[in-house]
């Protein structure tokens, strides 16, 4: 009896381990399985590789990242890879034979484990408009250098984003607002007029105003006041842009195109162009920044030397840059950017085929607006923010993933309501996170703010496993 139960035990032990080696073999297969599958969808996706080469890649990094355990002898075999173009998905399938510790009953030593893995991949274009801070707060204080902080970082996220292209057909497209008390936009200036206070202003020829007039003419009338076209009769070397106005005078929360006509209230058509307002003087800390705009581009010298170009002064008119941030995902303004010889402009709204990504950042509290503001238009705290926060919710109605960054808001030179109130609006301009991706982000130094960035590059690129 002694001799039949310690059999009986003896078996059931070696059956258990068995089964724990055999189930430890499979775990580990599935995870080098997924890894190898992710990675090399990744890379696809990307661009760094071809679909072609997908074997060679899940193979190699099988190999590199294996399991020891079963790894030796080469006995993981890829037994199928299958790439499914129509959903843009990859899948594998892969076995190891398994030398078992117990083998029973005179069996076969040795047992075959298998599993299967699967991945998506994209082929979707991807445009991404970064708003980057420059304001004077920006600048090198005590042993900060946050401007320094915001170039690298920059410099770092456009390199991410750019590498693995074919440059004749990128996939990858960025641009960049960076913004202080204005934005300047640059070869755009002749979407933007120039408002003047009074007719007394003008010169007397342009006593009868042209309706709708566009470059060339002399004066445009709006919102009650005689303007005049940037570089046209009264030139704005700076080439800034404040808000869009809309018939009342107040922020104009739309993407509409500059050749959009629109009635103003004294029932003449005018242009939908964007304001220089004339509150805005032009030196000092209400200045323009010297970087320009750039419209979406995949030229990382253009980008790189823009970035390279950030200086730290001015105001925070964050709306006024989420705006253009705006512009520069929205096809409406395609027509313009081509015409002022600055690229194709953005694609069409389409998410089967292209994912618009907004990144939005910045230091502190938004506190400068111009539209329906007669004065103090440099402590418009709670206007500016909700101009922004009615400008996100139109972008994220529209399909495009906002990101934001707060950068350094915990520092000593905010009052905890300045802090509370910079932080909200953008939570409130975030598009909801996931359950896997988050969309707002705080960093206190350089290497957050880089590591921020480098997350949310990555999280364009997401990738689901579906198996």
């Amino acid at each position: 009896m002694t001799a039949m139960v310690a059999a009986v035990i003896t078996l059931s032990a070696g059956f258990a381990v068995n089964l724990a080696q055999l189930y430890n073999v499979r775990s580990s297969l599935r995870q080098a399985l997924d890894s190898a599958v992710t990675s090399t969808a990744r890379d696809i996706t990307t661009g760094k590789i071809k679909t072609e080469d997908a074997r060679d890649w899940v193979e190699r990094f099988l190999k590199a990242n294996g399991d020891p355990t079963f790894m030796s002898g080469d006995r993981l075999v890829l037994d199928r890879l299958t790439i499914d173009k129509a959903r843009n998905t990859i899948e594998v399938a892969g076995y190891v034979d398994v030398d078992i510790y117990f083998p029973l009953f005179g069996l076969s030593k040795q047992r075959r484990v298998t599993n299967v893995s699967a991945a998506i991949y994209a082929d979707k274009d991807i445009e991404v408009a970064m708003m980057l801070d420059v304001t004077g707060s920006m600048g090198a204080i005590r042993t900060t250098d946050k401007i320094g902080d915001l170039k690298m970082a920059a410099e770092n996220a456009v390199k991410t984003m750019l590498q693995y292209q074919d440059p004749k057909n990128p996939r990858v497209r960025v641009a960049l607002v960076p913004y202080a008390s204005g934005v300047n936009v640059g070869d755009l200036a002749d979407s933007i007029y120039a408002e003047r206070s009074s007719k007394s202003d003008l010169p007397p020829a342009a006593d009868d105003p042209v309706i709708g007039g566009k470059k060339g003419s002399t004066e445009l009338p709006a919102f009650g006041k005689y303007v005049s076209m940037v570089n046209s009769a009264f030139p704005r070397e700076d080439n800034c842009a404040t808000e869009r106005k809309d018939k009342n005078g107040s922020a104009d929360f739309t993407d509409d195109s500059p050749d959009t006509i629109r009635i103003n209230k004294q029932n003449k058509k005018y242009y939908a162009l964007v304001n220089r307002d004339d509150n805005l003087s032009g030196s000092g800390m209400n200045k323009c920044p010297d970087a320009k705009i750039v419209p979406m581009t995949a030229d990382q010298d253009v980008l790189l030397e823009s970035i390279g170009k950030f200086k730290a002064s001015g105001y925070t008119a964050g709306a006024i840059a989420v705006q253009w941030t705006y512009y520069m995902l929205s096809p409406k303004w395609r027509n313009t950017i081509k015409n002022a010889g600055l690229g194709n402009g953005p694609a069409n709204h389409d998410k089967r085929k292209v994912s618009k990504v907004a990144i939005l950042m910045t230091d502190g509290q938004f506190n400068t607006a111009f539209a329906g503001v007669s004065s103090g238009f440099n402590r418009q705290d709670s206007k500016t923010r909700q101009n922004a926060e009615s400008i996100c919710k139109n972008m994220k109605d529209d399909g495009i993933e906002i990101y934001t960054i707060g950068f350094d808001l915990n520092n000593r030179d905010m009052s905890r309501e300045e802090r509370e109130a910079a932080k909200g609006v953008l939570k409130n301009c975030a598009t909801a996170d996931s359950s896997a991706i988050k969309h707002y982000f705080e960093a206190s130094t350089g290497e957050e703010l880089d590591a921020a960035f480098r997350e949310i590059i990555a999280n364009t690129e997401r990738l689901a496993l579906t198996q």
